[in-house]
């Protein structure tokens, strides 16, 4: 699920990238030459972070060359002593998207299904509203985000977050869903109107990813969260990430603030299925992630293969957002996450073989600014080290 703008969506992705440039060149202009161990500069880039305007705590975790490095600062709630951990247990929001894109890959690879399988075949029940003009909703339209979805299911739920820092959000999105599970989903994927040609234009759609969700349920006859826990465990040796917690598991997961409300709101309410924004994971679990992407095997290729390409610098794969045109990043692949008191983001740039997530217990609409800032610099100090050992970057 994704409840604030993110680059790739609202703003657009161009601006921002411009904006992250010029605030990486400002930072440069007094930046001294780049220490030898890459750990303390991601304990500088954290710092950093944690002293903008509402943020408490930060965690990031990056993989470079081989070597992983996992940094924390600052404390869960404000004035009280208590830093986040490896044992943290976060809610990683529309990053759960690239993990379902890869679920997808993984079953387009094993023959399941296919790209271009209309969603239909995996519905019962008579759906004509699917599709404009005899042109049906396609797997890859739903990867995408061009199948002409809405964002949310229910309806309701754009009006609620089309305000996404007032301070009821949190509270009327936990009654929003308090009895929303997956037949009422379905009940309200007919009542959906498709305005355009699927397959055309972007449009951010969860509920495309719940529907996604719901097409590995019927293909491997699993619950979605079992076909998660077990596909991550096994292939990247991520046992802790999951949509529901137990009792234990839930006094792990970090304290968060929603907007400029300076007491911790509630966690995310749980989604039909959760495919959408429902992941929970630890920072060593999601540097595992990280690992299982730049390593690159046959699922996490076809993950990051180009399934939308909106012009030259932008387009999309399993869920992926896909730049290309950034001289100092290379060709990366990326995606934010955000539910009402955690925002993060992950990038992974083969070229310096490279992967990042960042993420931080506070969601306002200034928290993903700064996250990028943070990640451009730690970019800037990794690139400035390679220049300087003569490293070449990656094929």
């Amino acid at each position: 699920m994704e409840v604030t703008s993110i680059v790739f969506r609202n703003s657009g992705w161009r601006q921002a990238l411009v904006a992250c440039a010029m605030l990486l060149a400002a930072g440069c202009s007094t930046e001294k030459l780049p220490s030898k161990d890459p750990g303390a500069e991601i304990e500088a880039v954290a710092q950093t972070l944690i002293e903008q305007p509402l943020l408490h705590s930060a965690s990031i975790g990056v993989v470079y060359r081989g070597e992983t490095f996992i940094r924390h600062r600052g404390d869960m709630q404000a004035g009280r002593p208590g830093p986040p951990n490896d044992a943290t247990l976060y809610e990683i929001g529309s990053l759960s998207k690239t993990l379902a894109g890869t679920l997808v890959a993984h079953a387009v690879l094993e023959g399941r299904l296919g790209l271009d399988d209309d969603v239909r075949r995996y519905l019962q029940g008579d759906y004509p509203n699917l599709q404009y003009q005899d042109q049906p909703i396609r797997i890859r339209h739903l990867l995408s985000h061009t199948s002409g979805l809405p964002n949310m299911l229910p309806e309701r739920a754009n009006a609620v977050l089309a305000d996404f820092t007032d301070h009821r959000v949190p509270a009327e999105l936990n009654a929003l869903y308090a009895h929303y599970g997956k037949p009422e989903f379905l009940r309200d994927l007919h009542a959906v109107q498709i305005t355009r040609v699927p397959g055309k234009d972007y449009a951010y759609s969860s509920a495309g990813t719940e529907l996604v969700a719901h097409i590995l349920e019927v293909v491997y006859q699993r619950d979605y969260e079992a076909l998660l826990r077990g596909f991550f465990s096994e292939s990247a040796a991520m046992p802790g990430a999951r949509i529901r917690l137990d009792g234990a598991e839930a006094s792990r997961l970090a304290v968060g603030y929603h907007s400029d409300n300076p007491l911790p709101t509630t966690p995310m309410p749980l989604l039909p299925w959760g495919a959408s924004g429902g992941v929970k994971a630890t920072v060593p679990d999601m540097v595992k992630y990280l690992q299982f992407q730049l390593a690159n095997g046959p699922v996490a290729a076809e993950s990051h293969r180009t399934l939308a390409r909106f012009d030259e610098e932008f387009s999309i794969g399993y869920f992926w957002n896909i730049v290309a045109g950034d001289r100092q990043k290379g060709v990366y692949y990326a995606h934010h996450g955000g539910v009402p008191r955690s925002q993060c983001y992950i990038y992974i740039m083969p070229k310096h073989d490279l992967g990042i997530f960042v993420i931080t217990n506070q969601s306002g609409d200034r928290t993903a600014q700064a996250m990028e800032a943070a990640i451009d610099t730690l970019v800037g100090k990794i690139v400035a080290r390679e220049v300087i050992a003569g490293q070449p970057a990656s094929p």
